[in-house]
């Protein structure tokens, strides 16, 4: 097991990609007017890449189009100090081919939001790391 200089468990990229399947809520972090900003949202993973579903108009669809963007997701127990986070870091694109719609309208991916979410974003992660923090145990 590989640790950080913190202490920290550091996870390979496959832990990394299984942790990620294993949560519905993460956080994308784009630049919005040159500012950074966060956003929480529901996703799915395909494969090795971050599916979103947005409305076209909203203004994370319209930042992340062609950016640079990093998603976020993590689990943590405050009563055992246990849990993970997970980034990832990638190009972000809007899907505009119908075919790939559609196939993505299939994945088990349903909008929290109200209002229509027929617009979907996809981060193809080229760089993923993550972080586990365990219980400490005493011999």
């Amino acid at each position: 097991m590989q640790l950080d200089s913190s202490g920290l468990q550091v996870l390979s990229r496959e832990e990394c990609l299984r942790l990620l399947s294993s949560t519905p809520i993460g956080r994308i972090v784009f630049t919005d007017r040159a500012l950074p900003a966060v956003q929480p949202v529901n996703f799915c993973l395909d494969g090795e890449s971050v599916v979103i579903r947005t409305s076209i108009g909203s203004k994370l669809a319209a930042a992340t189009r062609h950016a640079v963007v990093a998603f976020e997701a993590d689990e943590f127990d405050p009563a055992m100090r246990t849990g993970w986070s997970v980034t990832a870091v990638g190009h972000a694109r809007a899907v505009t081919d119908p075919a790939e719609t559609a196939r993505l309208a299939a994945l088990p991916l349903f909008p929290w939001a109200p209002g229509s979410r027929d617009h979907y974003i996809v981060v193809d992660a080229e760089q993923v790391s993550g972080r586990r923090i365990a219980e400490e145990r005493t011999v």
